[in-house]
């Protein structure tokens, strides 16, 4: 598996859809990402420590 997630690879993981990971970046939820020309990454470790934050909140 990869380090980095995409936008698309998040909603699958989230099971979400890609407007919906777009909107959580938007308002500043989910895990940070960043930018390399016009695709946004997500690392692997945020993305599982802010899945761990959710569970541990029970959200």
């Amino acid at each position: 598996m990869s380090d980095y997630l995409t936008t698309e690879e998040l909603a699958a993981l989230t099971r979400t859809s890609r407007k919906t990971v777009l909107r959580w970046r938007h308002i500043g939820f989910g895990p940070r990402g960043f930018r390399i020309g016009n695709r946004v990454l997500y690392a692997r470790s945020e993305v599982d420590a802010w899945l761990k934050e959710l569970e541990e909140a029970g959200e």
